[in-house]
């Protein structure tokens, strides 16, 4: 199996890739700089969504020629993590969500256009991506065992909840999602599983709770606090995805695309 994997704020550079070669993929949407090597024996290609040194905001991030780096590579699956805000009070924070649905009601990427690979009548291959989750289980499951067996304190489900950025939400945004069942929010990950939902690869988006979202918590988090916990995400995600390397088998993506030709 080759893994990609898509990391974010605090995690520019994943931790433990053994025989680490970065490159510079070209793709149809944009130069992406990936980073190929092996994990727990794991063929892994990593990519870093904010760039080296947080050089691109969520409203900068490439989403697909991310993905399209990923499919060109020929992995086979893909966990992405995200840093994100708690909508639900009963979220602690350092916790992990593993995610099992999406609201992203816009469906749009940070340029304005519609989120998708289908952006031309008549292209072969163009279709509807159909689901019941959006988030591949027989990914999840694996993930969810690996956090379980290290003891992490972690929420096996959620709606996670893409918001635009770069600024934060005010009060009234968050009551909206809070409403609509969102469990967390951050400002990057809905793109990214529409994206690969529609290239048919299994997908999983985990999250590291770092705050909590405008008007949820009882006192707004310090700002320092908030950098310690993203610097704690990186060892966390990357331990899970260890262990949850030796558990990956017959992963399936979620859903399927209708297709109107091959």
């Amino acid at each position: 199996m080759k893994l990609g994997l898509i990391s974010g704020s605090g995690n520019h550079v994943w931790p433990g890739i053994a025989n680490a070669v970065p490159e510079s993929r070209q793709t149809a949407f944009g130069s992406v700089e990936v980073v190929s090597g092996h994990i727990a024996g794991c063929e892994v290609v990593h990519i870093a969504r904010h760039g080296r040194g947080h050089s691109r905001l969520s409203n900068h991030v490439e989403h697909r020629a991310n993905m399209q780096a990923l499919v060109d590579a020929g992995v086979d699956t893909v966990i992405s993590t995200t840093a994100c805000g708690a909508v639900d009070p009963g979220v602690a924070l350092s916790s992990v969500i593993v995610f099992d649905d999406l609201y992203f009601a816009s469906n749009r990427l940070p340029d304005g256009s519609l989120c998708t690979f289908h952006d031309r009548p008549g292209v072969a291959g163009r279709g509807h991506w159909i689901f019941d989750s959006p988030f591949s289980e027989s990914l999840r499951v694996p993930l969810i065992e690996a956090g379980r067996a290290l003891g992490l304190d972690m929420r096996e489900n959620g709606c996670y909840g893409h918001v635009d950025g770069p600024r934060f939400n005010t009060r009234a945004e968050i009551a909206a999602l809070a409403a609509a069942g969102v469990c967390a929010v951050s400002q990057t990950a809905g793109p990214e599983a529409v994206l690969a939902g529609e290239a048919e690869l299994p997908f999983c988006l985990v999250g590291f709770v770092t705050d909590y979202a405008n008007g949820v918590g009882a006192d707004a988090q310090p700002v320092g606090d908030l950098d310690v916990r993203l610097a704690e995400s990186t060892g966390v995600f990357a331990t899970l995805v260890e262990n949850a390397i030796s558990l990956l088998a017959d992963v399936e993506p979620a859903g399927f695309v209708y297709r109107f030709d091959p």
